[in-house]
């Protein structure tokens, strides 16, 4: 009896304490779950305002933030979008914004042929889209012999965007090569259609591999890594911003742009 009643008594004793240490953990996660959900609401109220800033706003159907100082919006696709609806690309709406053009992979390096092109250049135009079409060049090849693939793939039509040629890798090349065997390509592919082709390529790799040799080039610039507009100094015809978009028909993400004039300027860039 002596030995419970002792019991009791420390029982009884530690139990304020006890209470005491539970309260004080309880309070502590409360505080830390307080805490944890200023931050994320700061992080979100911090990430509007800089995207405002920037001139952005997000676009929850096309799951990304769009450039709101640009009228003419689109995106680019290859094989890796596999089969689209493109009746359903153009038909997407998302608060008053639509895809007004599509550039589609065409070609790579001498012979290699996008699985999708000859379906996508066909139904993307069906849908009453702008398209272009571009190659994917390898500096470590013949810019001719690149140039005639691209040629015997590609049928441009009135009404369609001028060729585009993608150059963003090295392949060990030393950079005045790459710059030979491009301007190989743009001067053959030119010489074809009677239009200058547009030069695709990351902010970087045009500054620091291809130069002002090209600045008489039209450029589409690739560049989403900071909310802004491309840090370039030349001037730009379309702007690659974004590479997880999400659109109508389309499985798998897809890259969106913008065209930097408004839309008689658009115009006047298409094929006559």
């Amino acid at each position: 009896m002596f030995f419970l009643c002792c019991l009791l008594k420390r029982n009884l004793m530690a139990s304020p304490r006890k209470k005491k240490k539970n309260d004080t953990f309880k309070k502590a996660g409360l505080s830390l779950l307080l805490i944890a959900g200023i931050s994320a609401i700061g992080y979100l109220i911090f990430n509007w305002w800089m995207e405002k800033r920037a001139g952005f706003a997000r676009y929850d159907g096309f799951g990304i933030s769009l450039p709101t100082d640009f009228q003419i919006h689109g995106i680019d696709v290859s094989h890796h979008q596999d089969v689209i609806r493109w009746d359903a690309v153009k038909s997407m709406e998302v608060g008053g914004v639509q895809i007004g053009f599509v550039f589609i992979k065409a070609t790579e390096g001498y012979v290699n042929r996008d699985g999708q092109f000859l379906r996508n250049w066909r139904k993307s135009r069906d849908a009453g889209l702008a398209r272009g079409a571009y190659h994917y060049f390898l500096p470590n090849k013949n810019g001719k012999l690149q140039a005639g693939n691209f040629i015997s793939t590609v049928t441009i039509e009135k009404g369609d965007l001028p060729p585009v040629v993608d150059i963003e890798d090295m392949y060990g090349q030393d950079p005045v090569h790459i710059r030979k065997r491009l301007k190989e390509w743009l001067e053959t592919v030119e010489a074809h259609y009677g239009v200058k082709p547009i030069i695709y390529t990351y902010v970087d790799y045009y500054m620091n591999v291809l130069g002002s040799d090209f600045d008489d080039y039209p450029l589409w610039v690739a560049h989403y890594i900071k909310m802004n507009r491309p840090r370039i100094s030349r001037e730009w015809l379309f702007w690659q911003h974004n590479e997880s978009g999400r659109v109508n028909g389309i499985t798998q993400p897809v890259d969106f742009d913008v065209f930097s004039g408004d839309s008689v300027e658009f115009r006047h860039l298409l094929v006559q």
